[in-house]
């Protein structure tokens, strides 16, 4: 058995040759997008038959942690520890820099309500670029660096690091010139890992300490609650959420750790779906493709446990698994 696929998934052609930050599915084709610390951002053709074909490459100055599609999958922007925001026509294979942070971009997506792209970054700014002006149409500081962010519908939720007591900033998209409301965070840890419900209602977070939240922005405290996942009891360790993913169909959601497994879970029956063999390392990244048919996740170091730990002849590997409906589907608690 390979030890990094012990699910038997389909295995993605030529992966990154170091970790990989950020997989983002185009919302018009079976294209897959990734970007790593080697510098590139790639994407790959997924046939019908879970075969894939490498179609292009493109390299920043620095480790890639972002990529976002427009909504028509003709464009791919992608941001890292270069602090470039870039943009890559796959048709005329151009690639430009549109966009610029003082840090490290962390996290980015395109929002067609807008015809913007949303840019957050370790400089403690949110940014909105329309690309018809050099500068950004509006910018907001945010509390503290911004490790993650996500948005469904008309809600943003930008998660931010843990030096200020109200970490998570939210934005009504309908209103981005300003800042909708800051909450304390959900977690006690350092939140790793954001995803909007599909509905926009609400979000869930993961974090650094094997946790999940699940927030609804306008709930009661008695919709909110929080689980436990990722952990191995025998021995009590603990391991970061590294990655949530809710299915664009039955909002139900994945969740992948620094324990090597991805999990799928219900959160309106508050009861797990269905749990997959562990692989050797890290699951650093993964996301749903757009009708949720394919989870893609990536297994490669995460350095959660820092450079002393990275083991380079261990690889990075990309996965595809296909995903049933009754593997994913909402059901009534047992």
């Amino acid at each position: 058995m390979n030890r990094s696929n012990p699910n038997n998934d389909y295995e993605v052609a030529s992966p990154p040759s170091d970790g990989v930050s950020t997989l983002s599915w185009s919302p018009a084709a079976e294209h897959l997008a990734a970007g790593a610390w080697d510098g590139c951002v790639r994407v790959w053709e997924v046939l019908n038959t879970g075969a894939t074909n490498p179609l292009a490459e493109q390299t920043h100055q620095a480790p890639v942690l972002a990529t976002a599609w427009d909504e028509q999958g003709g464009r791919l922007f992608s941001g890292g520890c270069d602090n470039a925001v870039m943009g890559w026509d796959l048709g005329a294979n151009e690639f430009t820099q549109v966009g610029a942070h003082d840090g490290p971009v962390s996290d980015m997506f395109w929002c067609a309500s807008l015809n913007t792209l949303v840019t957050a970054s370790w400089d403690a700014t949110l940014r909105f670029w329309d690309f018809r002006q050099p500068q950004p149409v509006c910018s907001h500081k945010m509390p503290e660096r911004v490790r993650c962010m996500s948005h469904s519908g008309m809600l943003c939720v930008a998660a931010c690091a843990l030096g200020t007591d109200k970490p998570m900033v939210l934005f009504d998209l309908r209103t981005p010139q300003q800042i909708y409301g800051a909450t304390p965070s959900p977690l006690k840890y350092q939140t790793r890992s954001i995803d909007c419900f599909i509905d926009g209602s609400g979000y869930a977070a993961g974090s650094i300490e094997g946790r999940v939240a699940v927030r609804y922005i306008d709930g009661n405290d008695d919709s909110n609650f929080a689980f436990k996942c990722h952990r191995n009891t025998r021995n009590n360790h603990i391991f970061a959420v590294n990655s949530i993913s809710f299915h664009p169909r039955f909002g139900t959601l994945a969740t992948a750790g620094s324990d090597g497994q991805y999990l799928f879970w219900d959160k309106d029956s508050r009861q797990r779906l269905k749990a997959f063999k562990q692989a050797q390392n890290s699951i650093s990244a993964s996301s749903f493709n757009r009708d949720g048919s394919i989870y893609a996740y990536a297994v490669s170091y995460d350095w959660s446990k820092g450079a002393a730990s990275y083991k380079q002849n261990e690889g990075s590997w990309i996965y595809l698994h296909p995903t049933p409906d009754d593997e994913i589907r909402s059901r009534p608690r047992k």
